[in-house]
Formats: C-alpha cells, sequence, structure tokens
C-alpha cells in the first residue's frame, strides 16, 4: 500500500495530503537511478571476487590445461635429456675409444648460451617463469644435440678412416727382435748411466749391433731428421696422423728425408751409438697427442700373446737405461 505524506492545514484544523511536485518526483526518481547505477557497479566489481563468471572460468580451464601441457612437455624434455646423456656417454667412452679420439670436454658440452637479456622478450607473460625456464631447458638441449652431431661426424669420418688408422698406429717393434732379447730398458723411472740417478725414461732401448735395420712402426710421413751432438745422436720422428709420433734415437745413419711417406716395416735407418749413448743401441719413444706414452702397449701386430706376456715381464726388470 503506497505511503502518503500529510501535514496539519491549521485554518481547516485537519490534516491533509501533500502532494509533490514535479521538480521533487524528478529529483526523487533521479535517487533511485544513481543508486541503482551505484549498486550495479558495485555488484559489478565485487561479485568476480566471490563467484566465477563463464569467461573466468572457461580462462582457468584453459590456463590449467596450459600448465598440465607445460608440466608434459618438462617431462619429455627430460626424457630426451636422459637418451642424448647415454648418447654421450656411449659416444666418450666407446665410440671415440675405439677409434682413437679424444673425449668431447665436458666445458664444450655444458657451456651456455650466452646473452643476458636472451630471455627478456618472454618476460611480461602470463607464466612467463614457466615459458622461460623451458625455453632455457629446450635450447641447452638442442645445443647438446648439436654438439653430439658434429661429434658423430667426426666419428663418421673417423671410421670412414679406420683403415688408415689401424695401418698409422706404431703396431710392431723397431727391430727384429722376434726372440726377445734385445729390450735393454724399459718406459719408465731408470738408472741415468752417466748422472747415476733415477730419470725417467720416455722410451725403450734396444741393444743391437751397429748397422742392425731400424723400421717404421707404422705408416706415416717422416716429421724429423738431424743430427745432435749430444743428446738423441743421429735421430728421426715420423708423423703417423692420429695424434700418434714415433722418435727412433741413436742411429748410425738415417736414410729417409724429410717429407718422405713410409709404410709400416719400412727401413728408415740404422742401429748406432750416436749421441748421448753408452753402447750400440735404439731409443724407441711413441708420442700421443706430443706427450710420451710407453710403447710397450703397442707391440701387438707382432706378438703372440705369450710373446707380449714374456716382454711385459722383461720389461717390468728394474734395469739401467742406455742414454
Amino acid at each position: 500500500m503506497a505511503r502518503h505524506k500529510y501535514k496539519f492545514h491549521p485554518e481547516q484544523l485537519i490534516f491533509v495530503k501533500v502532494r509533490a511536485s514535479v521538480r521533487e518526483k524528478f529529483f526523487w526518481i533521479m535517487k533511485y537511478v544513481v543508486a541503482a547505477i551505484v549498486v550495479s557497479i558495485i555488484s559489478y566489481l565485487v561479485f568476480p571476487f566471490f563467484i566465477d563468471t563463464p569467461e573466468v572460468r572457461k580462462l582457468r580451464r584453459e590456463n590449467q590445461e596450459l600448465l598440465l601441457n607445460f608440466d608434459l612437455i618438462n617431462k619429455r624434455i627430460d626424457q630426451l635429456r636422459a637418451v642424448l646423456e647415454d648418447l654421450q656417454k656411449r659416444d666418450d667412452n666407446i665410440y671415440r675409444i675405439i677409434f682413437e679420439a679424444e673425449p668431447v670436454h665436458t666445458s664444450v658440452r655444458e657451456a651456455g648460451m650466452g646473452g643476458v637479456d636472451r630471455y627478456s622478450y618472454l618476460e611480461g607473460l602470463n607464466n612467463s617463469k614457466i615459458i622461460i625456464e623451458t625455453t632455457k631447458k629446450l635450447d641447452k638441449l638442442s645445443k647438446k644435440a648439436y654438439i653430439q652431431s658434429k661429434s658423430f661426424d667426426e666419428i663418421t669420418m673417423l671410421a670412414k678412416r679406420k683403415d688408415d688408422m689401424v695401418r698409422s698406429i706404431p703396431a710392431i717393434m723397431p727391430i727384429s727382435n722376434k726372440d726377445l732379447t734385445r729390450v735393454a730398458s724399459s718406459f719408465g723411472m731408470r738408472i741415468h748411466p752417466f748422472y747415476k740417478v733415477l730419470k725417467m725414461h720416455t722410451g725403450m732401448d734396444f741393444t743391437a749391433p751397429t748397422g742392425t735395420e731400424i723400421y717404421s712402426t707404422g705408416d706415416g710421413i717422416v716429421k724429423r731428421t738431424e743430427y745432435a751432438q749430444r743428446g738423441y745422436g743421429y735421430n728421426t720422428i715420423v708423423d703417423h696422423g692420429f695424434g700418434y709420433e714415433t722418435l727412433y734415437a741413436h742411429m748410425s745413419e738415417i736414410i729417409v728425408r724429410l717429407g718422405q711417406k713410409v709404410k709400416r716395416g719400412s727401413v728408415i735407418g740404422y742401429v748406432g751409438n750416436t749421441g748421448t749413448s753408452v753402447a750400440p743401441h735404439l731409443h724407441y719413444e711413441v708420442l700421443r697427442n706430443g706427450s710420451p706414452v710407453n710403447p710397450i702397449n703397442y707391440y701387438f701386430n707382432d706378438l703372440t700373446p705369450e710373446q707380449y706376456n714374456k716382454l711385459i715381464e722383461i720389461a717390468s726388470q728394474p734395469t739401467q737405461s742406455f742414454d
């Protein structure tokens, strides 16, 4: 029931109904309109904080699906990384050992991508942190895959050159020594013949009469021929490639020239007693990537297992070097 205003009429001594003017009615209507607008605005701003709209619910579902997809992608990246790490281990510990190649250094495999602002373009996006982390993982995985691909290219090249490598490895003794009686001093700490102190002997000494033939122990190219009045006397170095070189010292004569190609078993000179030497013998060294290694590990092309075991036993005896 509508409510009305009344006022007391002093002359008639009665209450009479008050009728609102048009202006008053207009203001009353405007108050209701303004109140309705304010309530609507407040409802519009506050309502989403408490009750999700269909659009918000849709966006939430899409966001959850994206996060789930990112999680699946990261798990897939981790699986691929495990596979790649297995390939890297096989590459370093099997393939490269077979083909006498140095393992790829860890610093190369684990090198960063560089650039502090490399991922700045991804900042400010929704879920930018997970996007940046996933992108970093993908970039690192891609770099490792590229390095591994280049490594396999090198292994493929080495495989194609395997026959050349097998012929080039210094795999025979440098003089005829089937009875194994000519080993005088082996690789390691030995008593120096002149100074009578322990000194590192970087090769093996083979005793033999002056003029005994000396053989190149693998295919290669003559890298050095020289005479030193002290030290190695007449000596030569053969470069076999693949990181291998061999040194032949105290020779009486060198019969190869600088740059000449030689084959395994080719005569390159003769045993002598030149330089710092106490008796006719050959000082023989195997160098791997510039560093001397024990030559006894390379006589696998001209000795039986029994002969090889006997040679190891002879070489293990404490002796004095001849130079």
